[in-house]
């Protein structure tokens, strides 16, 4: 009898032990693997600095956008900014006129 309650407290106490690790591991591998855990950490880390490198370009290409805007602005034209859009436009080319054409990626 005695040692039926003996085994029986163990036991008891062993499945309370294994309950808890059970449940530890599960909340540990959530916490690394999960929708909001460590790995997808890393992965939104990956993403801001690649979103934060193209951001940097596009800045880059849209002040030189800006540029070429202020250049053929109406107050403050630039007479060689207008003559190059005006031939491209109407694809124009004086025949003295030494022409590079260059492939754009």
């Amino acid at each position: 009898m005695v040692s039926r309650r003996r085994l029986k407290s163990a036991l008891t106490v062993l499945a309370l032990y294994v309950m808890a690790a059970l449940m530890i591991g599960y909340f540990g591998f959530h916490a690394y693997s999960g929708n909001r855990g460590l790995r997808a950490k890393q992965d939104i880390d990956a993403q801001m600095a690649q979103l934060k490198a193209e951001l940097g370009r596009l800045k880059g290409e849209r002040a030189q956008w800006e540029k070429r805007v202020a250049l053929l602005r109406f107050d403050r034209i630039d007479p060689d900014m207008l003559d190059e859009r005006a031939r491209s436009l109407l694809n124009y080319v004086h025949p003295n006129d030494a022409v590079l054409i260059l492939k754009r990626p």
